[in-house]
């Protein structure tokens, strides 16, 4: 947890010196991410501390990964260390993807205590595909209460009102794959006939 929390006082300076390296304005930002300029300029002066559903979207304009942006400064080992990001209440976020750019996957893991019950709703730039793995997951999509069991998959536009916490009193484990607006995956499924040797392609 404080190592979370010093990560969290360090990305202010790192978001700063992201957006003056790529010669980004705060007003070019916020039509990229759907943040507004005054809250852009809060989270890099560190006057505000960055939710998740703010990072996901500034790592995507920034073509940096969400663990590079709240991890510490590369120590010069080029072995690849995915390390999990400890969140408050009891919500752990694991980044299964290091490339920039592209569709990112992340594994998240929330305690049946790790978001309020009161869902709050948030929106930003991006198209998300979640998918249960273990407990039952609870997905506020704009009009749409939902709860999502094990196996189950939602895909939405990130334009959209939404908020998950876990349904009941067991933790929930997810995959996250969150790609920039307009992304879409690509299915391939097998025939069904034995004699066609090309698999179709299913959007």
């Amino acid at each position: 947890m404080a190592d979370f929390e010093e990560a969290l006082d360090a990305v202010g300076l790192r978001l700063r010196a992201l957006r003056r390296d790529r010669g980004t304005t705060l007003v070019q930002l916020s039509a990229a991410t759907g943040i507004s300029v005054s809250t852009l300029s809060r989270l890099e002066s560190g006057n505000r501390r960055p939710t998740l559903e703010q990072l996901l979207p500034l790592a995507k304009a920034h073509g940096v990964t969400l663990d590079e942006l709240v991890s510490a400064p590369p120590t010069g080992d080029p072995r690849l260390h995915l390390r999990p990001i400890r969140c408050q209440g009891g919500m752990t976020v694991l980044p299964l993807t290091r490339r920039p750019g592209g569709i990112q996957s992340y594994k998240f893991v929330l305690s049946a205590t790790a978001r309020p019950k009161q869902p709050a709703p948030q929106t930003h730039e991006g198209y998300e595909w979640l998918y249960v793995l273990n407990g039952h997951l609870r997905l506020v999509l704009g009009e749409h209460d939902l709860v999502l069991a094990p196996g189950e998959v939602a895909e939405f536009d990130t334009h959209t009102p939404h908020w998950f916490g876990a349904a009941g009193t067991e933790s929930v484990e997810f995959l996250s794959l969150f790609g920039k607006q307009g992304e879409r995956a690509h299915i391939r499924a097998r025939p069904r006939k034995s004699d066609d040797s090309q698999p179709r392609r299913v959007r």
